[in-house]
């Protein structure tokens, strides 16, 4: 008999309804989830696997609230709360949505360069386990999640932008032609981003790390975004680096030669001034008519 080939699965559209955004942590799961925020679900990170139900309920009651919503599950969750999302997830697709389970996975190297990268602190590592063993245990622990997926994405060999692009494919939520905009923070001490198209260095403005009130917060806090909002150094620096942007940006969509580009603010701690500027640009963006435009946070997501 001759070899059939297996048709494609058909990707989900965004009348889904829920996807459960789940994988490997430093695989991106924080990408995916503000990704489908900036397409216009109702995100929730961290949710209690065993909440699903009545989180759709709440939600969406009466037809009046979001009727796309995407939420993050991971090992941060209890090994029982993980093992019954299928019946959880059956219980939502009762009440008329189609849930998703997208999982997102990267190759072990990767994922140890990552946490050196960031220096930050694996979610099993309050075990007294090693990176290496955390990262094994990790996979023990999801691997029927990721039997279970509707979408694996592997997202070792990509950068945020190739991610965010794959997603949106994946999911029918976007044009092809779109110029994808990522605007990042970072802190020099860490080095600069390598995937960055302009690089704009903030350490010369006033820093709110001297600041004991201000200290402990980020530029993503009402309080730290007033205080540079009246600092004249830091408006005239967002002023002159927004009319550069304004000028150079629509020249690379018009010339239809990239399919997203990285515009990143270094400070010292990457925790202030470079945060507040890539939230004012990218706002900037949004208001201009930029569809696909996007934050990360290097030092802090």
């Amino acid at each position: 008999m001759a070899e059939t080939t297996p048709m494609p699965t058909p990707a989900p559209t965004p009348t889904a309804g829920l996807v459960v955004v789940s994988g490997m942590s430093g695989s991106g799961k924080s990408v995916a989830l503000k990704t489908f925020e900036d397409l216009g679900y109702y995100c929730v990170d961290n949710l209690p696997a065993g909440l699903l139900p009545d989180f759709v309920r709440a939600v969406s009651h009466e037809g009046t609230g979001p009727t796309l919503l995407a939420v993050g599950i991971d090992v941060r969750n209890t090994h029982g709360d993980l093992t019954g999302i299928p019946g959880w997830l059956s219980e939502v697709g009762k009440l008329g949505l189609d849930p998703r389970l997208l999982f997102l996975d990267s190759a072990d190297d990767v994922l140890l360069r990552r946490y050196a990268d960031t220096r930050r602190r694996h979610p099993l590592s309050h075990y007294g386990l090693s990176l290496g063993d955390a990262i094994d245990l990790e996979r023990q622990v999801l691997r029927p999640l990721r039997q279970m997926a509707d979408l694996v994405i592997d997202t070792s060999a990509m950068n945020v932008h190739q991610m965010r692009r794959r997603i949106i494919t994946e999911f029918g939520l976007g044009d092809d032609s779109t110029v994808s905009l990522l605007f990042e923070s970072f802190a020099y001490r860490n080095g600069v981003p390598p995937e960055a198209d302009f690089v704009f260095d903030a350490r010369c403005l006033p820093n709110p790390h001297w600041d004991p009130v201000l200290r402990p917060l980020s530029g993503r806090d009402r309080a730290v975004a007033e205080h540079l909002d009246h600092e004249p150094e830091v408006q005239e620096f967002a002023d002159q680096v927004g009319h550069f942007l304004d000028t150079w940006l629509p020249r690379l969509r018009a010339g239809n030669t990239r399919s997203y580009v990285t515009v990143a603010f270094g400070c010292t701690g990457g925790r202030h001034r470079s945060v507040y500027l890539a939230e004012a640009m990218a706002e900037r963006a949004r208001n201009q008519g930029w569809e696909e435009v996007a934050v990360h946070h290097r030092e802090l997501d």
